[in-house]
């Protein structure tokens, strides 16, 4: 059984053609993509460090740090469309024909379009918030609001105020994860990169060429994925709140929707127990057809 995975024992590194891509590995058995989402000081490693030992004992967990977050090389792409890109050459540079995925946020978002574009690729989906629109509540949400104020000036104080948006239970939020995540979020090229995806001028922009855009938003192409789908959500998240789940919920073809209470954007984290049972069930229970 596998008990402890250290951050060194599972770190592992794969050149491309864009640079290299860091990754940790754990566990044997079918593979499990798992995709971090954003935020200050954010990685995969932190997103799922505490799910790989329970993931691990059925799958071969590979857990992707996307390009531009500090950890795989960086990029001067906005930082959503530099992680779509870099999970095909990912899975193609571990000769990976079809994979299972979990997504956090922006990671989920980041699976969906995946599995919209290559559905070949992807065999089950497991979001984490984040995935949808917001139908009833403000756009953008609390959370999203804090994460822009506190990219355009940084301070300790704003990012606690943004860490504590993440959580129903405010005690999650500990001097050891504020300091981890400090410390790479004010890292100058990390911070450069979180600005051109969340520095207030940025994020309007983009906002504004979306609404005159004639390109639909991945949101209105989730009718095409084909991979049987999970959409978890904590019910008190403040940055992607509940009513997002409705547009996905209703058009994903193979669809199902599990809210956790006291919980709010980190389901992985704040219900792990609850969260890891229903999503161990869902990935290793036999297609009916």
């Amino acid at each position: 059984m596998l008990t402890e995975l250290t951050y060194d024992s599972t770190a592992r590194e794969l050149a491309t053609d864009q640079g290299v891509l860091r990754y940790h590995e754990a566990g044997d058995g079918p593979p499990l993509l798992l995709l971090h989402g954003s935020g200050p000081g954010v990685t995969g490693w932190r997103n799922f460090r505490g799910n790989l030992a329970v993931l691990a004992e059925r799958f071969r967990c590979l857990v992707l740090e996307f390009p531009g977050f500090g950890v795989s090389h960086p990029t001067d792409l906005h930082p959503a469309v530099a992680a779509q890109a870099a999970v095909v050459p990912f899975l193609d540079g571990l000769g990976l024909r079809q994979v299972d995925v979990i997504g956090n946020s922006m990671g989920g978002g980041v699976g969906a379009q995946v599995a919209i574009a290559h559905p070949d690729r992807v065999r089950r989906l497991v979001t984490i918030g984040g995935v949808g629109r917001n139908l009833f509540s403000p756009s953008p949400g609390e959370g999203i609001e804090l994460l822009m104020e506190f990219t355009d000036a940084p301070t300790r104080e704003r990012l606690v105020q943004w860490l504590h948006s993440m959580v129903y239970d405010r005690s999650l939020i500990t001097e050891e994860l504020i300091e981890e995540r400090w410390a790479l979020a004010t890292e100058p090229a990390t911070l450069a990169s979180a600005r051109r995806m969340y520095g207030r001028a940025a994020f309007t922009a983009a906002m504004a060429a979306a609404a005159v855009s004639d390109t639909p938003p991945y949101w209105a192409m989730l009718h095409k994925i084909k991979a049987k789908t999970l959409i978890t959500w904590g019910r008190d998240d403040r940055v992607s709140p509940v009513d997002m789940a409705i547009l996905p919920m209703r058009a994903i073809p193979d669809v199902e929707l599990h809210i956790f209470p006291d919980c709010g954007h980190w389901a992985m984290i704040e219900q792990k127990a609850a969260w890891e049972s229903v999503v161990l069930s869902f990935l290793t229970r036999k297609a009916e057809r």
